[in-house]
């Protein structure tokens, strides 16, 4: 359940680690709430998992992996990051993990014995499911079958293998969900919201990110530079170099099918994400629409700058 990105989550300079730093020795551990979801449904946590994309990062659907046995490594700046296999293995998967734990891996971003996770895996967005949505996703991923397949141990360059520095990242840019209604929405611009930021994360891969990694939240949308395959991820703001001239329409469409209003279709990684929205209920695709042309206008990012010249 990782995004398809080139780590952005943590592009700060060594300068700025030192920053982080300073903020462990001022705030102690944040005490993690023990989750009590309900029974979990398998078939609407099989929808869950489709429009979080899980597949698209955690199986290697080129060379025809085996599904959720791990996933091919996301090369960046700071080294290479590999998605876990999260089968129900209980030796190489996530087979001896409770729910308990996988609860607070999505709420808080804490592994199995309670290391901080890298943000590459995107519980920033996923802290705002609902209980019942990870319980839910939590009862289809005891279906998938088991693979005895080993995770690769992410390759990173110090310091950023030293997670605790992650404590200091999570305070910085960490907002625990579950995501609170907006008071004066209606129940389908909600809905919308709920599915955009919390569950399919769009906001992860299409917004830019700030000096230290985190969503530049004044320019929610605006596109990318780093986005998913290495590419850039454009705007999808109401902007007219967005998505301004689309409608909901259009943009339900889109989320169906992959078709634009012009009679292409959507590639790359985004059609990955489109498999997994084709599988929500037409409700639901339009809810996110709504959301989605809800939101303000912004100028697009910058392209991504090219590579330095060798020599």
């Amino acid at each position: 359940m990782t995004t398809r990105q080139t780590f952005p989550a943590l592009r700060f300079s060594a300068t700025l680690l030192g920053a982080l730093a300073g903020v462990l020795c001022l705030v102690g551990p944040q005490a993690s709430q023990a989750a009590s979801p309900g029974p979990g449904n398998a078939a609407h946590g099989a929808v869950i998992f489709a429009a979080a994309d899980c597949l698209g990062c955690h199986t290697d659907t080129k060379a025809k992996g085996q599904l959720l046995a791990g996933g091919v490594g996301m090369t960046t700046d700071f080294g290479t990051f590999y998605p876990p296999n999260i089968t129900p293995d209980k030796v190489h998967g996530i087979g001896s993990w409770t729910e308990a734990q996988f609860h607070r891996a999505l709420r808080d971003g804490k592994g199995k014995d309670g290391e901080y996770l890298y943000p590459a895996f995107s519980y920033p967005a996923f802290t705002g499911m609902t209980d019942q949505d990870i319980s839910d996703l939590w009862a289809y991923l005891k279906t998938v079958p088991p693979s005895a397949q080993p995770s690769k141990p992410h390759d990173l360059k110090f310091p950023f293998s030293f997670r605790p520095v992650l404590l200091g990242w999570q305070i910085l840019f960490l907002h625990k969900g579950p995501l609170e209604p907006v008071a004066g929405k209606s129940a389908e611009w909600n809905r919308g919201r709920y599915l955009a930021e919390a569950v399919a994360h769009c906001g992860e891969c299409h917004s830019p990110r700030n000096a230290l990694g985190g969503i530049d939240d004044k320019h929610a949308y605006a596109g990318n530079p780093d986005g998913g395959d290495g590419q850039r991820a454009p705007n999808i703001s109401s902007h007219p170099k967005g998505i301004g001239k689309m409608s909901e329409a259009d943009l339900a469409e889109l989320l169906n099918t992959g078709a634009t209003p012009e009679g292409d279709y959507v590639g790359g990684g985004m059609a990955l994400v489109v498999d997994g929205t084709a599988k929500l209920s037409a409700a639901d695709r339009k809810a996110i629409a709504v959301y989605i042309k809800s939101v303000p206008a912004q100028e697009s990012t910058q392209a991504k700058k090219p590579a330095p010249k060798k020599g």
